[in-house]
């Protein structure tokens, strides 16, 4: 693939259809839940990372922390999320799901594995191992580049 090749000059533009297209799905399945996209997104975040501070969460639901916050507190309300005081830092507030989540939870993972399994359809175990690996290097890259401006922004400081 050289750089002309339309396949690289939109990459970003298409892993972002994809992706909204996986998510217009997700969240067609899981409208019988009654759950804004924000609070599915952030079930699904906590679950991953139990303990995640509300800050790394605002970070991953791409919003501002009032936003984070205010969703957090309908979240608590709701019985789904409990804030602990971080041991390492009293300034910090860890999340974690209550026992409560757990049966939306378990119907958001089933219907993400369906919307999964409908993307993937058609395309071999091996491709999908394949555009695995190729995607978490793209990810990795990205990630050491932003540590490497982050690195010399702070030299320059």
């Amino acid at each position: 693939m050289s750089c002309s090749d339309p396949t690289v000059e939109n990459l970003g533009f298409l892993l972002q259809d994809v992706a909204r297209l996986m998510r217009t799905d997700f969240n067609r399945r899981v409208q019988e839940l009654d759950l804004t996209q924000a609070q599915w997104r952030a079930l699904l975040n906590l679950s991953r990372n139990p303990g995640m501070r509300q800050c790394h969460l605002a970070d991953a639901l791409e919003t501002q922390a009032i936003s984070a916050t205010r969703l957090i507190d309908r979240m608590q309300a709701a019985g789904w999320v409990e804030r602990r005081n971080d041991p390492g830092d009293r300034r910090a507030t860890q999340l974690f799901l209550t026992e409560q989540a757990e049966p939306t939870l378990k119907t958001l993972k089933k219907h993400g594995a369906e919307t999964r399994a409908g993307a993937l359809s058609g395309i071999s175990a091996e491709e999908q191992e394949q555009f695995l690996k190729t995607l978490l290097k793209m990810r990795a890259n990205m990630i050491a580049q932003e540590e490497t401006k982050s690195k010399v922004a702070g030299e320059k400081q």
